[in-house]
């Protein structure tokens, strides 16, 4: 906890609140709405993910970055080389910020996608959710979105994460 935290718990406590009470209210501060769902009525938003094979714009996108990621030297079939690849990226972009962070994490959201749907039984579709739509691979009601994997962890400046999280994908996807 820092000290800024311990600084709010004793004042809380002072003024009577109990450390319980505390925690839920700031969950509560947390959670607020839920993102716009635009013009549709809720009762019609689909509660479990629906997919959809991929357009030729779609997978024509999905063949470009991988490209890109092949004239990077980046093997999509060796989760070593995609991470590599990746931190050295981010490397870059956090010490020069010169390539726009949406087209690397794109990139890589794809060469991730891409080993997903090689090595286990999860398949390319753009998938609708309550959250929106996304390029995804999936099969039945497991999907992945790619694209959060890799932005959260950009924006977080994670390295070294795609060995063991993709990892883990795989092996739960090929037991």
């Amino acid at each position: 906890m820092g000290l800024f935290d311990r600084l709010k718990n004793a004042m809380g406590e002072r003024a009577g609140t109990s450390a319980d009470a505390r925690a839920q209210a700031r969950a509560a501060e947390r959670v607020k709405v839920l993102p716009d769902p635009g013009d549709a009525p809720l009762e019609e938003l689909p509660l479990k993910p629906e997919g959809r094979r991929l357009t030729e714009d779609e997978r024509a996108h999905v063949e470009a970055g991988l490209a890109a990621l092949e004239a990077e030297g980046v093997d999509v079939d060796d989760l070593g080389s995609i991470s590599d690849g990746l931190d050295r990226a981010l490397a870059a972009w956090t010490s020069s910020q010169g390539q726009d962070h949406d087209e690397i994490v794109a990139r890589y959201a794809i060469g991730i996608g891409e080993h997903l749907h090689r090595h286990t039984d999860l398949a390319w579709e753009m998938v609708t959710d309550v959250f929106g739509t996304d390029l995804a691979v999936a099969a039945g009601d497991f999907v992945v979105v790619p694209g959060n994997l890799v932005a959260v962890r950009w924006m977080r400046r994670e390295t070294g994460w795609v060995p063991r999280v993709v990892g883990h994908l795989v092996k739960l996807r090929t037991e």
